[in-house]
């Protein structure tokens, strides 16, 4: 793999399970520094999609080919956040073959011009060489209330605990089988930050971010394209 040269346009990775914030922090990242933005478990949300749109079973070994014929308006669907999606989504990511034709995708899309990429191997596999790596966790709680929020979920609900506690169950089982499947598990990379947001709101953890990534870019002398992540930060 190819880094940009030190000096270009940077590459940050920001890993994590889901509904941890990975996502709002990124694109609130790539909007700060100007950079473009890849949310690449859209990828493999897409994918299970059209598989089951094509009535192939996302668990099979036929989602290779729609993996390589992926492209960027796929992403823009507005079906790719359903529950038999998510269930998809983290068969197809078994998949090696599906992996590797995303992996090219993921590599070009931030090669010339840098980019904000959130996912779960980001850090460990797909920019291993990233400026700039973060973590982004919560405690399964923490991540099942949000993800009921999402969903439209109310905390006035009479079941809202019965329901945050299904989702809390269903984030678990995810977690375990992103973090034990033979490919690109998910895990923090060795020379990541860590960031809890349990206790924090979106405001502080982007501030936090900003302020990890201004101190690396600036001692890796790696510039943004027009965006002062000093003033940022100040």
């Amino acid at each position: 793999m190819t880094r940009p040269v030190t000096g270009s346009a940077p590459i940050i990775a920001v890993d994590g399970p889901a509904a941890a914030g990975k996502g709002t922090l990124s694109k609130r990242l790539a909007e700060a520094l100007e950079l473009p933005h890849l949310d690449t478990g859209l990828l493999y949300r897409a994918v299970g999609r059209l598989m089951i749109n094509a009535g192939l079973d996302p668990a099979s070994t036929s989602g290779e080919s729609i993996a390589r014929s992926l492209s960027l308006a796929d992403l823009q669907r507005t079906d790719l956040r359903t529950p038999d999606v998510d269930a998809a989504a983290s068969l197809v990511a078994r998949d090696n073959a599906v992996r590797q034709a995303l992996v090219d995708m993921q590599r070009l899309f931030a090669r010339e011009n840098g980019a904000v990429l959130d996912g779960r191997d980001i850090g460990t596999v797909i920019f291993p060489d990233a400026d700039v790596k973060l973590f982004i966790t919560a405690s399964p709680y923490a991540r099942a209330v949000r993800r009921y929020i999402q969903n439209g979920g109310s905390d006035d609900a009479p079941d809202r605990d019965q329901l945050v506690r299904t989702v809390e169950v269903a984030l678990i089982a995810r977690d375990h089988a992103d973090s034990t499947r033979a490919s690109a598990p998910l895990r923090m990379a060795d020379d990541a930050v860590k960031i809890e947001t349990d206790t924090l709101t979106a405001d502080e953890v982007l501030a936090h971010s900003l302020r990890i990534v201004r101190d690396a870019l600036k001692a890796k002398n790696v510039n943004l394209p027009s965006a002062s992540v000093q003033d940022l930060c100040s």
